[in-house]
């Protein structure tokens, strides 16, 4: 274990001095209230991350056009009546020694507008979708120009105001509109807003002019920039080295780089499980080489290890911690203890940061269900120690062993399998899912710190309960594989999602159909493929049937976006839209808008087709005072649910 004394000494970006080098991403929350302003919600959110050690927040984006929304309950910093509410949020940050910079940017293309006030969004040039309205923006004129610049400034003015210690020009992704104007994939203008590099500067040149001017030159700005837009016609790492000097010349105090483009690379900009960590790292180097200012670095960096390293080495000034801050806020006291084992690992899924907030629910974690609801579920000890017995030791029956124990209770977990993790484990096999197994490693890990007792290879079965007697039986025996009630559905060369991944079945290199193309039938379509004629492992050809109009639908869109492309490089068949009526001996018969036809020279047959509860406890036991059925033994869903469904149990005993 590295010694982390570079990561947590003082930096000083501007005239704002910070007392360890780790910086929170602005993430996008929704927990603002509707007209913009601060909630109480927003506020107990960031202070539990800057009660966690944290040196500086970086807020999420503060909208400067009350008339163009970024998201629909967006954080307000249009007018002077937002002050009071900014400046609550900052004094708690504040309290705990950290330091707190709102991110300042107009939506441009992305604006909500359309949505809302039934406007039309603006963009250096015309034509830009936004991917959420599905609708165009029109190209802003010289004058508009001139107002959003005034804009800027006079949120600039707000956000010293408020008390807060400097702001972030965001200016990344070919994003929103000052990245939008930065950018050639989108800045297609020609005259002097556009036409060649300078040309694509000068609106953002003009917004830190109007910043500085309001908030006085000693507030520090810093910018997000991307180094790499990594498409063709982006820009590359020597470009931006050379705007980022012409940048820090005009007076930006630090920058803060990122990579990627949105949409055509969103993965880089959110990166999910099986990227590489530390991404950006490289680039952030080359460009603190160009720059006399502090620089920082955001993009998968989970590992206290890994950040101590990028600081010592000079790669970079500090580390932007993103996603694993939301799976705990406690992140950097935990690193800077040496208590690394306890930290909850963030795996990169985005099923809880991302996926649940584009499905209209709650930004939240998997491994934190906390998130945005800290005051809530703060733990605490129960009023009446209970003799609690949970049946299974997946994620679901480990997260409530872990929370009830540390509520006090004398809490008994039993998992009938040698190991921990239920079909979880599953989830870590295919290719580029190896990190998953942190989950389980960790949950397993602090039950039994808590003082939870576990015992392995040991099934509950009604007899065990009586045995035992407890004054609450927590279920969380999971689901297992269902076998639709399709003809040949049983036959000898069918075989379930589950058994390939787990390796109890013979899946030799062949022809391989899959049937269901949600995230699982496609993950495990990713792990039978191998392309090319291997004369080692022969090759396997797989074709997905999914009966909707699109696979990987149940994932969050830049884990589905990285994964198609898997797919493609593997040459997996995909065919959408089609329902299986039989399954043949070499194949299956599928239905799809053309009519009938028939999938042959199949060797083995896979299915993808979901799951079903297992719950022969709850009806099966009397004499217990309290019984939860919690998890998949509820109802077949994501992990998310079940560590949520598990982390609410432990408290309400």
């Amino acid at each position: 274990m590295k010694k982390l004394s570079t990561l947590f000494s003082p930096v000083t970006i501007g005239t704002m001095k910070i007392k360890n080098r780790i910086a929170m991403a602005p993430m996008a929350t929704d927990f603002a209230e509707g007209d913009g302003t601060v909630s109480q919600r927003l506020i107990d959110y960031y202070e539990a991350r800057a009660r966690g050690g944290v040196g500086l927040i970086i807020l999420e984006v503060c909208t400067i056009d009350g008339m163009s929304p970024y998201i629909p309950r967006t954080v307000g910093i249009w007018d002077d009546s937002f002050i009071p509410g900014l400046k609550s949020l900052a004094d708690a940050v504040h309290a705990h020694g950290a330091r707190i910079i709102p991110q300042i940017a107009h939506p441009g293309p992305e604006s909500l507008a359309p949505l809302f006030n039934g406007s039309v969004a603006v963009g250096p040039s015309a034509g830009i979708m936004n991917n959420l309205t599905r609708m165009k923006c029109r190209e802003i004129s010289v004058p508009e120009i001139g107002d959003v610049i005034t804009q800027f400034g006079e949120a600039a003015r707000r956000a010293r105001e408020a008390g807060f210690d400097g702001l972030e020009f965001h200016a990344a992704h070919s994003y929103m509109l000052a990245g939008s104007f930065l950018s050639a994939l989108r800045n297609r203008r020609t005259d002097d807003y556009g036409g060649d590099l300078y040309g694509r500067m000068r609106f953002p040149l003009e917004a830190i002019r109007a910043m500085r001017d309001r908030a006085g030159k000693d507030f520090p700005i810093t910018m997000r920039l991307s180094a790499e837009e990594q498409v063709t016609g982006g820009r590359e790492i020597r470009e931006t080295e050379y705007i980022a000097s012409l940048f820090a010349e005009a007076g930006v105090a630090g920058f803060h780089v990122s990579s990627g483009v949105y949409p055509d690379l969103s993965w880089r900009v959110i990166p999910p499980t099986g990227t590489p960590f530390g991404l950006n790292v490289k680039s952030a180097a080359e460009i603190r080489k160009a720059v006399p200012v502090p620089v920082m670095v955001v993009g998968r960096i989970v590992d206290p290890g890994m950040a101590g390293d990028i600081v010592r080495r000079g790669e970079a000034d500090m580390v932007v911690l993103g996603r694993a801050l939301l799976a705990d806020p406690d992140w950097p006291a935990k690193a800077e203890a040496g208590s690394w084992d306890d930290i909850a690992p963030c795996i990169g899924c985005g099923l809880g940061c991302v996926r649940n907030r584009e499905s209209g629910g709650d930004m939240t974690c998997i491994v934190n269900p906390a998130v945005g609801r800290e005051a809530e579920m703060e733990i605490g000890r129960a009023q009446k120690k209970k003799k609690v017995m949970i049946a299974g030791g997946g994620p679901a029956g480990l997260e409530a062993a872990r929370v009830a124990a540390l509520a006090g209770h004398d809490v008994r977990l039993y998992e009938k399998e040698a190991a921990p993790g239920g079909q979880f484990n599953l989830a870590a096999v295919p290719p580029g899912k190896q990190e998953l197994c942190k989950v389980t490693q960790y949950l397993f890990r602090q039950a039994q710190k808590a003082g939870a007792s576990v015992s392995l290879g040991v099934e509950v079965t009604p007899g065990l309960v009586a045995e035992a007697a407890p004054d609450v039986l927590v279920v969380a025996t999971g689901a297992r594989p269902r076998r639709p009630s399709i003809p040949g559905a049983d036959g000898g060369n069918v075989f379930t999602a589950h058994e390939v991944l787990a390796g109890t079945v013979d899946c030799a290199p062949g022809k391989a159909l899959v049937i269901g193309g949600g995230m699982v039938g496609c993950e495990t379509a990713s792990f039978l493929a191998n392309t090319g004629d291997n004369i080692t492992i022969g090759r396997t050809e797989v074709t997905i049937a999914e009966m909707t109009d699109a696979v990987g639908a149940d994932m969050f869109s830049e884990g589905r976006e990285l994964l198609m492309e898997k797919l493609r490089r593997k040459e997996v068949r995909v065919l959408t839209g089609v329902t299986v009526k039989e399954i043949t001996a070499d194949g299956a018969l599928v239905e799809g808008k053309d009519g009938e036809e028939a999938i042959s020279g199949m060797d083995y047959i896979v299915l993808a087709t979901g799951a079903e509860a297992v719950d022969s406890l709850s009806a099966a036991v009397s004499g217990v005072g309290e019984v939860h059925v919690i998890g998949d033994a509820r109802e077949p869903r994501q992990v998310l649910e079940a560590i949520r469904e598990g982390s609410e149990t432990g408290r309400k005993l």
